[in-house]
Parts: structure tokens; C-alpha cells; sequence
């Protein structure tokens, strides 16, 4: 599949994935692909606590929007910010005319109140805040970006992230909140401005939460699901069967003593390993079958821009294997 139509299927790509898989990498990646395929970039972080843009060698994120990646030769910008519902509070009140009330409202926590009366109503604040930045995009509006990649919480506060539009509109019938969440539930309902990208290891719990977590967001909030990313995959290695010795002899070296039964050991690890990666893979296959991108296990403690890249580099070359999209019309034989 080409690149810029992937990225131009769906407006925004929310990746959510269980904590410890490395969701907020694979945001990071995806939005730096989106930019080498031309499209300027968006990334939304909500927790206010990712190492997002110190992978690009900046400083923490905040509210405001600030540039993680400069545009260059083949390549748009990334930017990012920071959504918390109070931010997203006090920007819709300032805009509706009440900076006063808004003042008053955070200085007494008065939003936390609201948000014990009415679950879910923070995170319609900050998809409310999505979904206006979407909808600017949409509509061409000077400096709207391309894509948003929304760096999701993790699993089990995704669904409820997600949940709450719904969860809103069929609680509240009338007024301000009912609008903002069937709006909001629009956006996360249509496929052509919305999918979810979830993130998984290839080991056993990642993939199992994946996968209920799939069927979850699909029977409860409706969303389109985009490929699958595995992250952390270990690289085949061909020779781990050799005996040590003997590839030591091979090469004219010698081994000192010990190290022979370490070297097998080590190789014994990475066969264990592959083979675990082999099963898991195989069973997300079986269990969700969706197409699956691959990102490599990178062997270093601080992730940095050069990181990303290959992480970026990786993402593009397993959409260029995906299967060519077919608008829906075409797969219903062009019937309304």
C-alpha cells in the first residue's frame, strides 16, 4: 500500500496499547513516517507524563503546540502538545467568551465536582479538543496538520477514554454536553476520520489484553481498527545451532574457558526467543485477524531521533506490504 494513502485514509490514528509495550514509541514513529510521506503531523499526548518529545531531543511538552521535528527535504513537520482536561476547560471557556468564570472554576476545582457528577466528562473535554482540531484539518484551515496521531492511555483507561462519548450521550439527552459528545462519537464512529492502531509485545499477556481489548473497543465504542503493531520484535540470527568451539576454530580464534558454554547459552536464548515470537505472532494472527506491523527491539536504553527514524523507516516498509485499500464502494459492488 502507498504510504500517503494510508495516512490519508483516516484523519486521526488513535494508538492505545497496555502500559509497558512502548504505545507512546510507536506514536512517536508513526508520526515521524506520516512526515517523511509529506503529511505535516500532530502528535496529542493526554497523560502529561511521556518521554515523547525527549525520543526527538526536546524539552516536556506542554499545552501549547511546539515543533518536535523541522520540516526538511522529503519530510513535513512534527509537532506536539500536551491535552489535559483542565487546559481543554479553560481554552473552551475563553472561547465562549467566560475567561472570568474559568478563573474561578479551576481555582475552586469545581471540574472535579462535575467530573464526580458526570463520569466521562473529562475525557469528552480533551476528545472534544481532538475533534476540533480534526475538524480544522479537515476544513483546510491554516496551520491544521495533516494527520494527529493521539497518544491514548493505556488499555484499560482506553476503553473508558473512549467509552465516554457514548456513555455521555446516552446520559445526558439535551444540551452543550450531549452535543459535544455525539460530536465527538461521530468522529470516533466514521472510518475516513478515525481509526485505532493498537500496540502489542509478542508475549503472551500483551497479546491476550490486545486482543480483548479489540473486541471491546469495537462492541462498545464502534471504532475502526487499523493494522496492528507489534513492538520489540528480536531480529532472526542464522548460525545459533553452531557449536561454539568450532566457530571459534573456523574463524582462527580460540575460546577461554567458559565461554563456550556461555556462547550456547546465549544462543539457546535466542532461539527460545524467536520461537516464542514465532507463536505469539502466529496465535494474534488467528485471534485478530488484521494486518500486522512489525517494529524491531532496539537495543538501547534512551531512545533518540535517530531511533525513531529506524522505528519510522520500519512502519513504512511494512504499510508498503500491506494490501492495497479498497474504497467501500468498490468492495459493495458500488451499491448506495
Amino acid at each position: 500500500m502507498d504510504a500517503q494513502q494510508f495516512f490519508t485514509a483516516s484523519r486521526v490514528a488513535i494508538v492505545a496499547g497496555k502500559g509497558g509495550v512502548g504505545k507512546t514509541t510507536v506514536s512517536a514513529a508513526l508520526a515521524r513516517a506520516a512526515a517523511l510521506s509529506g503529511l505535516s503531523t500532530l502528535i496529542v499526548e493526554v497523560e502529561g507524563k511521556s518521554g515523547l518529545a525527549s525520543m526527538f531531543g526536546k524539552a516536556p511538552l506542554a499545552y501549547d503546540q511546539m515543533v518536535l521535528s523541522e520540516a526538511a527535504e522529503g519530510a513535513a513537520e512534527v509537532t506536539a502538545r500536551t491535552l489535559t482536561p483542565d487546559d481543554a476547560l479553560l481554552e473552551y471557556l475563553h472561547d465562549h467568551g467566560m475567561s472570568r468564570l474559568s478563573k474561578r472554576l479551576m481555582s475552586t476545582g469545581a471540574l472535579d465536582v462535575v467530573a464526580t457528577a458526570v463520569p466521562g466528562i473529562k475525557d469528552i473535554l480533551v476528545l472534544g479538543k481532538v475533534k476540533q482540531i480534526e475538524r480544522a484539518a479537515a476544513a483546510g484551515a491554516a496551520g491544521s496538520p495533516d494527520y494527529v496521531v493521539l497518544d491514548a492511555p493505556a488499555a484499560g483507561h482506553a476503553i473508558r477514554f473512549l467509552q465516554s462519548a457514548r456513555g455521555l450521550v446516552d446520559a445526558v439527552k439535551v444540551g452543550p454536553i450531549n452535543t459535544q459528545a455525539s460530536e465527538v462519537l461521530e468522529l470516533l464512529t466514521d472510518p475516513a476520520r478515525c481509526q485505532v492502531l493498537l500496540v502489542a509485545l509478542p508475549e503472551e499477556t500483551p497479546v491476550n489484553e490486545l486482543v480483548e481489548t479489540a473486541f471491546s473497543l469495537e462492541d462498545k465504542v464502534g471504532v475502526s481498527l487499523g493494522p496492528v503493531v507489534v513492538n520489540g520484535l528480536y531480529p532472526e540470527m542464522g548460525g545459533l545451532e553452531a557449536d561454539p568451539e568450532a566457530a571459534a576454530e573456523a574463524v582462527g580464534t580460540t575460546l577461554r574457558p567458559g565461554e563456550a558454554d556461555d556462547l550456547a547459552a546465549a544462543a539457546q536464548f535466542r532461539r527460545d526467543r524467536s520461537a516464542l515470537q514465532r507463536h505469539q505472532l502466529d496465535r494474534l494472527a488467528e485471534q485478530l485477524p488484521l494486518p500486522q506491523l512489525r517494529l524491531p527491539y532496539l537495543f538501547n536504553a534512551d531512545l533518540g531521533p535517530a531511533d525513531i527514524d529506524t522505528l519510522a523507516a520500519a512502519l513504512l516498509e511494512g504499510i508498503d506490504a500491506l494490501p492495497r485499500m479498497v474504497p467501500a464502494g468498490a468492495r459493495d459492488g458500488g451499491s448506495a
